[in-house]
């Protein structure tokens, strides 16, 4: 299928005149949360001076792709040391068990002493959109079939119920060409609350497609389901959009060609695009993703053009 996204151009870049300590900088990992009309709350991670990520958010309107509100405190902080999210909290998406929206993210640890590591929490969206912490342990953690670390979940309820969920999984921090090996992993719930792991989900290949993160999954316009995510080649290449789709939701089929963006000639986005969220606001099919810097350029919007 030949799909095209028509970009819109940056939407948001954070403000370095007036910034809040935990928000000096980045917008990464936008995630759109409807408000009303064509506004949302996009919340965002930004980072304080150590790189560690907080949720900021901004009210945008998709149709003009302005900036309604921006605002200053961040609703979430990273946590105390000792944490598993003591050095960032990267946001993915939500999905709503019973009267409980939760939002999900990766939390982030970086110790002195050893490679950096991630577990999948969880947070509760308030009905005033604030966000707080559902448990001080990890919804996911490494275990025998993510022994390494784990990544950017995206969980879809089932139309009979239950839910799926990719995410991501590190194999190796060096695939033998100084590239990672991080893939993304399927996992299936009954209540949305206990997951049982199925282990590897979208096909990879070594110099093509091999550090993958952020899926973001859909209805496909023809049926099944798509899926657009960041990836690295393993060649030397900064973060790429990449697409993949299923017609069943277990057996995924890669097309790296047919994610329909790339970067742009000059600009924000010229040397990467990377972390998108799809969603559809009314009959539109809208995307916002990061660009150069991993969302320290901030994000923008576009819309499937097919």
């Amino acid at each position: 299928m030949t799909r095209r996204w028509r970009k819109h151009g940056r939407v948001y870049v954070p403000d370095a005149r007036r910034p809040h300590p935990k928000l000096r900088s980045h917008a990464a990992n936008p995630l759109p949360v409807h408000l009303e009309g064509d506004v949302y709350r996009v919340f965002y991670s930004g980072r304080d001076q150590h790189n560690r990520s907080s949720v900021g958010a901004v009210d945008i309107s998709v149709s003009t792709g302005r900036v309604e509100a921006e605002h200053a405190e961040p609703v979430f902080e990273h946590g105390p040391a000792g944490s598993f999210f003591a050095d960032g909290v990267s946001i993915a998406n939500c999905y709503t068990v019973g009267q409980t929206r939760y939002m999900l993210f990766m939390g982030w640890q970086a110790p002195a002493d050893a490679h950096w590591r991630g577990d999948i929490g969880r947070l509760c969206l308030d009905a005033d959109l604030g966000l707080r912490l559902d448990s001080d342990a990890p919804l996911l953690g490494v275990d025998p079939v993510d022994p390494i670390s784990l990544s950017y979940p995206w969980v879809l309820p089932r139309p009979g119920g239950g839910y799926d969920m990719w995410y991501g999984s590190t194999r190796s921090w060096d695939a033998g060409n100084g590239e990672m090996l991080h893939t993304l992993h399927h996992a299936h719930s009954k209540d949305g609350h206990h997951w049982t792991r199925t282990g590897l989900a979208v096909p990879y290949t070594l110099g093509t497609a091999q550090a993958f993160s952020r899926p973001t999954v859909v209805p496909g316009e023809s049926g099944g389901l798509d899926m657009w995510f960041s990836y690295r080649s393993g060649a030397g290449e900064a973060y790429r959009i990449g697409y993949a789709h299923s017609a069943d939701g277990t057996h995924w089929v890669l097309a790296l060609d047919e994610a329909g963006i790339t970067v742009s000639d000059s600009g924000w986005d010229a040397e990467m695009v990377a972390y998108p969220y799809v969603f559809d606001h009314g009959d539109t099919r809208l995307m916002l993703y990061n660009g150069n810097g991993y969302g320290k350029s901030g994000f923008g919007l576009a819309v499937l053009d097919d």
